[in-house]
C-alpha cells in the first residue's frame, strides 16, 4: 500500500488516516473513531469487545479483512494500528449505539469526496491549506511562504523517493540532517526552543526561518538530482550539503543585522503579533 498518513479532525477529536493511491481510499484507525463517537475510558478494549459482538453478528468477513498498517501513536512513533476502509467503518458503526452515528457518516462522506477532489485538481488542496491558514490567524504573507514551503518540500520527498529512500524514519533522519546543517540544531532542539511538543516546526517559523528552510530543501534537492545518490548514506550526506548552503546564508544576515535568525516565536505568538497590529490599525480608524 502507498500510504499517505494524515489527521483529520472529527469535533475536534483526531483520528489518524492513510490515503491509499492504488485504491484510491481512505483508511482510518478504528480506535480513534471509536473514541470520537462514544469515548469509552479505554477504546482498545472496547474495540476488543466490539469485535467480539461483531463475529457473533456474522461479520466475519468484516473481522477477517481488517489490515493493520503503522500509525503515528502519542509518544511520535509508528505502531501497527487496525484500521478499516469507509465500507467497513460504516458497517461497524452500525454496532456502535452513538447519537453521533449519522453526523460522522456524513464527515466520511465529506473527507472521501474533498481527498479525490484533490487528486483531479491539486488547488482545491492549497485552497483548503490557505483557508486552514487563514482561520488559524496567520498573515497572507506568511501563508504565501508556507504554501510555497509545501511546494518545495514536495519536491523534495518525490526526489528521495526517487533516489530510493524510504517514509518515515529514513525521511526523518534526512530531514534532521537538512536542520542541524542549516540552523545549528536538531528538529528536537528546534522545537524544544519553541516550546512545542507534537506541532509542525514549519507552522511555527517566522518567515525569515521558512525561507531558509526551503533554501536548505531546494538546495538539496538540487544537489540530489545532479548526483543522483544511490544509498541512503550517500543521500545523508547531500542533506547535510544542501542544508549548509541555508547555513552559510544564516550566519551571514545575523552578522548584517546583529540578530539570531531563530527565535523562540512560536504560532501562537504571531497570532498576537498580527492580532495587536490589527487592533492598531482599528483604532487609528476611529
Amino acid at each position: 500500500m502507498d500510504q499517505d498518513n494524515q489527521i483529520q479532525l472529527f469535533e475536534n477529536k483526531k483520528i489518524r488516516s492513510a490515503w491509499d493511491e492504488s485504491q484510491r481510499e481512505w483508511y482510518f484507525s478504528i480506535v480513534d473513531i471509536i473514541n470520537a463517537l462514544v469515548s469509552p475510558t479505554s477504546p482498545r478494549r472496547y474495540w476488543s469487545d466490539l469485535k467480539r459482538k461483531l463475529k457473533k453478528e456474522g461479520a466475519n468477513q468484516l473481522y477477517e479483512n481488517i489490515v493493520q498498517l503503522k500509525l503515528p501513536s502519542e509518544d511520535g512513533k509508528n505502531y501497527k494500528t487496525d484500521v478499516a476502509n469507509t465500507s467497513q467503518i460504516l458497517r461497524i458503526i452500525q454496532s456502535i449505539p452513538s447519537p453521533k452515528a449519522e453526523p460522522f457518516k456524513q464527515w466520511l462522506a465529506q473527507v472521501g469526496t474533498e481527498r479525490i477532489d484533490e487528486t483531479i485538481d491539486p488547488e482545491l488542496a492549497i485552497d483548503r491549506a490557505l483557508a486552514t491558514y487563514l482561520q488559524k490567524g496567520y498573515s497572507r504573507e506568511w501563508i504565501n511562504q508556507r504554501l510555497q514551503a509545501i511546494q518545495v518540500r514536495k519536491e523534495l520527498t518525490d526526489e528521495w523517493q526517487n533516489r530510493g529512500v524510504k517514509q518515515g524514519t529514513e525521511y526523518a533522519i534526512l530531514t534532521n540532517e537538512i536542520t542541524h546543517a542549516w540552523s545549528g540544531m536538531t528538529a528536537r532542539q528546534y522545537k524544544n526552543l519553541k516550546g512545542l511538543k507534537k506541532e509542525n516546526l514549519r507552522d511555527n517559523m517566522n518567515t525569515t526561518e521558512l525561507v531558509l528552510n526551503m533554501l536548505a530543501e531546494t538546495s538539496t534537492t538540487d544537489i540530489s538530482k545532479e548526483e543522483q545518490p544511490n544509498t541512503f548514506e550517500e543521500s545523508r550526506h547531500i542533506a547535510r550539503r544542501g542544508g549548509h548552503v541555508a547555513g552559510i546564508a544564516r550566519k551571514a544576515l545575523e552578522s548584517e543585522t546583529g540578530k539570531p535568525v531563530i527565535t523562540s516565536m512560536n504560532a501562537i505568538d504571531f497570532a498576537k503579533l498580527i492580532s495587536g497590529v490589527a487592533k492598531k490599525e482599528d483604532s487609528k480608524k476611529e
